[in-house]
């Protein structure tokens, strides 16, 4: 097995090139090349090799009476439809060691056929033999207690996937059965068994003793897929580097191979400490909220699959509200106002300087993938990545602006030991809604 390792920890990071390329994109089933480096201040989870998968299994199964694992899944209405999430279910009947699965539903309202999420989830089912959960965001019931909340001045933002997983992640508390969330989104495309084993693996073993397991894979066809994190993310974090110099928040987020997957597993006491945005700046204010919460060395990423692949967004360069263009604005919205918390002062003249940073950065990057693709082969237009690129600098003067106008912007939503010192009652509250909206279902 060769092996291979990066002498700039700075430069961007693809990851490796799981199998071999071919024309229909990544054949798995060969071997892959193992990258071991560890780079940054949290530790690094690799995939050296095929997986045990029943191996893994068997151990999550033997971990489950000490630490019982609750799947969470959020998803919009639009896919029940889809056949990523037909995927998904054919394997999670099969999975062995879950404890509980909580569906959060998204994008409904109270005239919604209610019995379809049921029909979508057939089959799968817990340790214990129960179905899935179907945590119906726009019923009546649900909708009282994010009214409660509102009425408290506790505002959990609008419907969405950081507003569904928070609920789902507060039921789970109020069941009390679980002492690990994994979390992953319903439009994964390539659903190997092995990822949801390899996400919960870190936090499930008590050997390990980690709080926060952070996914991470190889976004590579015929093509390199993860603009936001190459174009944006990356480039921006490094950019604020040259600016300011060390930061300790952006050497911990520049740590992370992948900051922007949707896919993590954390503790129940780290679940009941976190606040999260309720938009796109999801997994980047989770991000912070757990570098503020737990101890570096609690804290890893884990490589989940040989390859993945999930809904693509449009760039819609020019609409902000929409696409790409808007997960930029929430993302650079979310990053700046956590910097702001540590001391960080943003002006617009230090909005200028800093997009001039970030566009040298990201410029630097293009050209590096641009190198990476020819020696593989892949497909690269060079036009669309300097597209991406300006649209992205838009997006980053778009959120620094609202900043200098609005410092405090939109809430994030409360954490779940703010919500019950508030609401003493609103957790047993919360299961006995979601419990009689299931006999509904019955």
């Amino acid at each position: 097995m060769s092996f291979r390792q990066f002498s700039n920890p700075r430069a961007p990071v693809l990851g490796a090139l799981p199998g071999r390329l071919t024309p229909q994109g990544v054949d798995a089933s060969l071997p892959a090349m193992a990258d071991f480096h560890q780079t940054g201040v949290i530790t690094t989870l690799h995939r050296l090799g095929a997986t045990d998968v029943p191996r893994l299994e068997r151990e999550l199964v033997s971990y489950s009476s000490r630490r019982p694992v609750a799947l969470v899944l959020p998803c919009h209405v639009r896919e029940l439809r889809e056949p990523a999430l037909k995927g998904i279910v054919d394997v999670l009947r099969g999975v062995p060691y879950l404890r509980q699965v909580v569906v959060s539903v998204s994008g409904t309202d109270d005239r919604f056929d209610v019995v379809r999420l049921r029909t979508a989830f057939d089959g799968v089912r817990d340790l214990a033999g129960d179905p899935p959960t179907l945590l119906w965001n726009g019923g009546e019931r649900v909708e009282s207690l994010y009214r409660r909340l509102r009425e408290e001045g506790l505002d959990a933002g609008a419907d969405g996937k950081g507003r569904s997983a928070w609920m789902a992640c507060g039921y789970v508390l109020a069941r009390d059965v679980a002492r690990v969330i994994a979390l992953h989104d319903c439009d994964i495309r390539e659903y190997p068994r092995e990822l949801l084993a390899r996400l919960c693996y870190p936090a499930a073993n008590p050997n390990l003793e980690y709080e926060f397991a952070k996914g991470f894979y190889s976004r590579v066809t015929d093509r390199l897929y993860g603009r936001v994190t190459r174009l944006f993310m990356t480039p921006l974090l490094r950019a604020m580097k040259s600016v300011l110099g060390p930061l300790p928040l952006l050497d911990y987020l520049d740590s992370f191979r992948y900051p922007l997957a949707g896919e993590f597993a954390m503790t129940t006491d780290l679940a009941r400490i976190n606040r999260i945005p309720g938009d796109w700046g999801l997994e980047v204010g989770m991000l912070a909220e757990v570098y503020r919460n737990s101890s570096l060395k609690r804290v890893c990423q884990v490589e989940l699959a040989a390859n993945y692949d999930h809904k693509h967004q449009d760039l819609s360069e020019q609409d902000a509200s929409r696409g790409l263009h808007r997960m930029v604005v929430d993302i650079a919205s979310s990053l700046i106002r956590n910097l702001a918390s540590y001391g960080v002062e943003f002006s617009a003249g230090f909005l200028n300087t800093l997009s001039a940073a970030y566009v040298r950065t990201a410029q630097d990057a293009i050209a590096r993938y641009s190198d990476d693709a020819a020696l593989n082969g892949l497909a690269f237009d060079r036009h669309e990545e300097e597209v991406a690129v300006e649209t992205f600098t838009r997006a980053l003067r778009t959120a620094g602006l609202s900043f200098v106008r609005d410092p405090m912007g939109a809430p994030q939503i409360p954490n779940w030991n703010r919500v019950t010192s508030a609401l003493p009652g609103f957790l047993d509250n919360l299961h006995e809604m979601v419990e009689a909206d299931t006999r509904d279902l019955e």
